[in-house]
């Protein structure tokens, strides 16, 4: 598989990697498990797992509700990786005994959805009194950023802070390195995704012009942990993590993989080969869920990140941090302490509205007519119109007649024109320096409609929820 041309220069002292997304595979043991492979394959599978005893002598917890949660951690295992992929994927520095991803997965109790929540690595969070695991010396509760729980506590006082915050009992935990990320990728033949915008990183090395890409294990990685594509640092991220996950069951589920005991060894191997587990989570667990699951598909799932109310929240002697949403937070984790499905009151869709880099109010189009048809112009305009766009509602007539449509620009508003294209999909850039910041679309004969649209404004949290199947790519690769 050729890698993406890479045209970013690199830094001479790559900073530290953001591991994210190993969480993403343990899930697909579950997708996998869903094909009812027999007792002794998921047991020899069962017996690679390390285990943890990441409940002892927990006390208060929350009231159990109904169906399963599953609190998945990643951490940093780049010293399992070769010294020739550490090179190739940007995968400099020294390993670290950390986390910075987060997700609650709940199955629900008739295991026929789940519905994964990220919790940003940055959040706002009271730890409860523990022991540092480093010194030894007890702490009483104090503020802190989610992820340092586990360097001062451990998997033990992750689950603890995470109970604490959301009231919701968890019932397993699993732990990820990225290896087991990138070893399943290039089991499973690859991960297609697409992206309407420009995926530039020059700490990864992520370089993706718009388009599909089928992409392989050490592709993914930087895909995943690219955090400098954009302003929203790690949620622009954890929209990537939540995309590329429903991508990946996607391709799970499709694939033949459930179907193929020999196959789904291979596959399952290499996402166990990483995995820290609770002493709880065994071969009887993945055996009930994999009989439970036959049915399972990305439009079975939903995801969404946990509701934030303040961005850049400063603490003393922390820094900057999110703070959750209480009331936009309280529903969402009431929601998997009841069992509801979060998107219940939304009728099945296929994928949601392209997203766009630059907001249509702030394009300026003018539309001519370059083809025969009378009144062209006149019915592209108010489509555009009523996708947002600033158009001047005055269309006129092309000079000549094109074979497709055209959209001609200024260079100096390429973000414009890239966003615009994507609600004329098969049209024409054409460069036009000097034109200004009026857009020109001159519509040809291939002109059937304007897609749907949406602007992401990076600088804020998309509190949304989706389904798999209104994030994964459509049409052939």
């Amino acid at each position: 598989m050729p890698r993406p041309p890479e045209r970013g220069a690199r830094p001479a002292r790559p900073p530290r990697p953001r591991w994210a997304m190993r969480a993403a595979t343990t899930l697909s043991v579950v997708v996998l498990a869903s094909a009812g492979i027999g007792h002794a394959v998921v047991t020899s599978l069962d017996a690679g797992i390390a285990r943890i005893d990441a409940f002892k002598d927990m006390k208060n917890r929350p009231r159990a509700g109904h169906g399963m949660n599953v609190l998945l951690v990643g951490t940093d295992g780049r010293d399992k990786i070769s010294e020739r992929e550490r090179r190739e994927f940007r995968l400099g520095g020294q390993p670290c005994h950390c986390t910075d991803t987060m997700m609650i997965v709940h199955i629900s109790e008739d295991r026929e959805r789940a519905t994964v929540v990220s919790l940003p690595r940055d959040s706002y969070a009271e730890t409860p009194a523990h022991v540092d695991i480093n010194s030894g010396q007890r702490h009483g509760p104090h503020p802190l950023k989610l992820n340092a729980a586990y360097a001062e506590g451990g998997p033990q006082l992750t689950i603890r802070t995470v109970e604490d915050m959301t009231h919701v009992k968890i019932d397993h935990y699993l732990e990820v390195d990225f290896t087991s990320f990138m070893r399943t990728v290039d089991v499973l033949g690859g991960v297609r995704v697409c992206t309407p915008t420009p995926l530039k990183d020059s700490y990864t090395g992520l370089d993706l012009a718009p388009g599909t890409y089928t992409l392989n294990g050490g592709q993914a990685l930087q895909y995943v942990r690219a955090r400098h594509v954009d302003g929203a640092s790690d949620l622009g991220r954890m929209k990537r993590q939540q995309r590329f996950l429903a991508a990946l069951i996607g391709k799970t589920t499709s694939s033949g993989v459930l179907l193929n005991p020999m196959k789904f060894r291979d596959v399952t191997r290499a996402v166990l080969g990483s995995v820290r587990a609770d002493a709880g989570f065994g071969t009887d667990e993945l055996l009930d869920l994999g009989r439970a699951m036959r049915n399972f598909s990305p439009s079975s799932s939903e995801f969404t990140t946990v509701p934030i109310g303040q961005l850049n929240f400063p603490v003393k002697g922390i820094g900057s941090t999110l703070k959750w949403d209480p009331a936009g937070a309280g529903h969402l984790f009431e929601s998997l302490r009841e069992d509801k499905p979060l998107t219940a009151d939304r009728p099945h869709r296929g994928p949601l509205a392209t997203p766009v880099e630059v907001d249509p109010a702030q394009i300026k189009v003018l539309v001519a007519n370059g083809t025969a048809t009378a009144g062209l112009a006149k019915r592209v305009d108010a489509a555009l119109a009523a996708a947002g766009f600033a158009t001047t509602r005055r269309p006129v007539t092309a000079p000549a007649h094109v074979p497709r449509t055209v959209i001609s620009y200024d260079p100096r508003w390429d973000r414009s024109a890239r966003s615009l294209a994507a609600a004329l999909p098969g049209s024409e850039l054409r460069a036009a320096p000097g034109q200004g910041p009026l857009l020109k679309v001159t519509a040809g004969p291939d002109f059937k409609q304007v897609h749907k649209i949406r602007f992401e404004d990076p600088g804020r949290p998309d509190q949304t929820v989706v389904r798999g199947n209104e994030v994964t790519c459509t049409g052939t690769a």
